[in-house]
């Protein structure tokens, strides 16, 4: 296939954990369409989904050369801490797919539950999320702030996803406020990821991705 004219704007594959997080991504699909080209599978799934349509779905792999980032959107719970190491050879995997440069993999992190992250869209906090009496709380937060809300509703999403600076800025500060836990720094390395995926603190790094949608924002305006 050839290779991609340059002007055209970044393919990027999100992949979902849940039906919540899909909702988000269409939003952002929606809100950035003018700058970014946001595509997910309909099926929810992580990493082994990622690794299964890029090596057997003729449409993943046959844009593969032309995909500059795959984005994975999920919770950390400690029931996954050990699942590191077989994430990470399936990311290393996947950068390879394109050469000069590689597909860049960002992970979209959030502790618990994504209900952590759609209330950062309020106020800057950061209780324990990992118990399901901790998700339940928070789940109870964002349905007082939004009464439609309901796990996977894009309407409701989006309305809260409207204040997404807010949650940008409260995120950000959720990742700086662990560099005194020994958080070995704020840039996105695998070694920062690692820590992060198995530290079972508390922290969203789904800033990062709406910094770089509206950096990309800022470029084409």
């Amino acid at each position: 296939m050839a290779r991609r004219i340059k002007n055209i704007n970044p393919l990027i594959y999100v992949f979902c954990e849940g039906e919540s997080e899909q909702a988000y991504t269409d939003f952002l699909k929606k809100k950035f369409s003018d700058v970014a080209v946001i595509k997910r599978p309909s099926a929810t799934g992580l990493f082994e989904e990622a690794d299964s349509r890029f090596k057997k779905d003729p449409r993943f792999r046959n844009s593969a050369e032309v995909t500059d980032e795959i984005w994975f959107f999920f919770d950390v719970e400690t029931k996954d801490t050990n699942k590191w190491d077989q994430r990470l050879k399936i990311i290393k995997r996947l950068r390879k797919l394109r050469k000069n440069p590689n597909i860049r993999i960002r992970l979209l992190m959030t502790t618990g539950c994504i209900e952590y992250w759609l209330m950062l869209h309020y106020k800057m906090f950061a209780p324990p999320v990992l118990s399901v009496s901790d998700k339940e709380k928070m789940l109870a937060e964002v349905v007082a702030r939004e009464p439609a809300y309901v796990k996977g509703d894009y309407a409701a999403t989006a309305h809260i996803a409207e204040n997404y600076p807010t949650a940008v800025i409260n995120a950000e500060k959720t990742v700086r406020n662990l560099l005194s836990d020994g958080l070995p720094s704020l840039e996105d390395t695998d070694e920062r990821n690692h820590w992060l995926h198995t530290s079972c603190k508390t922290f969203s790094t789904v800033y990062e991705a709406i910094n770089y949608l509206e950096q990309l924002n800022g470029i084409c305006r």
